[in-house]
C-alpha cells in the first residue's frame, strides 16, 4: 500500500536550529478540549478555567530549558485545545550575519549549500522541532500515566519565525490576549 507523499509546511532549506525567536501553535487531536475551558463570568469577562492537565502542560514548557539550554521561553498559553508560546533559540551559531531569517533567500540558501556553507544539524536534537516533540512526549506521558488512551496532539505544529521587533510585539500581544478572543479563534470547536 502506498501512503500519500506528504509535504513539509516548514521553510525549505531553514536551519530551524539557528539562533531566534520563533511563534509556536501546537494543537490537539481534532481540537478537543482537553486542558479546561473558557466561559464568562458574570461581568461578561472571559475567564479561563483549566484543570491537572493543563497544570502539567505548563510544567512541561516551563522545564523546556532544562532539557534545551539552548532555548529561552516568552510569552505563552494555554487554551482548552491548544498552546501558543514564543521560544527562543540563543547560544553558539555557526552561520554567517547574512543567513539569519531576516536576511533568508532561496537564491541565498542555494548559494551557501552550493558552497558548503550552510551548516546543517546532525539530526534533529537541537531544532525547533525537537523542543516541540519533546514538550508533546512529556505532556502524552502524563495523559497515559492517567488512564488517557486517545491521541492526544494533532499530527504536525505550526510555526513562523519571528523576524523583527513589530512582529515580536504583535505576536506577543496575541498570545496574552488569546482568552479574549476565544470565541472567535479559530481553534474554538
Amino acid at each position: 500500500m502506498k501512503l500519500p507523499n506528504r509535504k513539509s509546511i516548514r521553510l525549505k532549506g531553514y536551519d530551524y536550529s539557528q539562533k531566534g525567536l520563533y511563534f509556536i501553535t501546537i494543537c490537539c487531536y481534532q481540537r478537543a478540549h482537553l486542558f479546561g475551558k473558557v466561559v464568562l463570568d458574570n461581568e461578561g469577562k472571559t475567564i479561563t478555567l483549566l484543570n491537572e492537565a493543563c497544570e502539567i502542560a505548563k510544567q512541561c514548557w516551563e522545564e523546556i530549558p532544562n532539557h534545551f539550554q539552548n532555548v529561552n521561553l516568552h510569552e505563552f498559553i494555554i487554551m482548552p485545545n491548544h498552546i501558543h508560546g514564543i521560544i527562543e533559540f540563543v547560544g553558539a551559531n555557526n552561520l554567517s550575519p547574512e543567513l539569519s531569517a531576516n536576511n533568508l533567500s532561496p537564491e541565498l540558501v542555494e548559494f551557501e549549500r552550493a558552497n558548503n556553507n550552510w551548516p546543517q544539524p546532525s539530526g534533529t536534537s537541537k531544532t525547533v522541532g525537537s523542543v516541540v516533540r519533546g514538550f508533546k512526549i512529556g505532556v502524552t506521558k502524563w495523559f497515559r500515566q492517567n488512564g488517557y488512551e486517545k491521541t492526544i496532539w494533532q499530527r504536525n505544529y505550526y510555526e513562523h519565525i519571528i523576524r523583527n521587533m513589530n512582529a515580536y510585539q504583535r505576536i506577543s500581544k496575541y498570545i496574552i490576549e488569546n482568552p479574549k478572543k476565544w470565541r472567535e479563534d479559530c481553534f474554538y470547536k
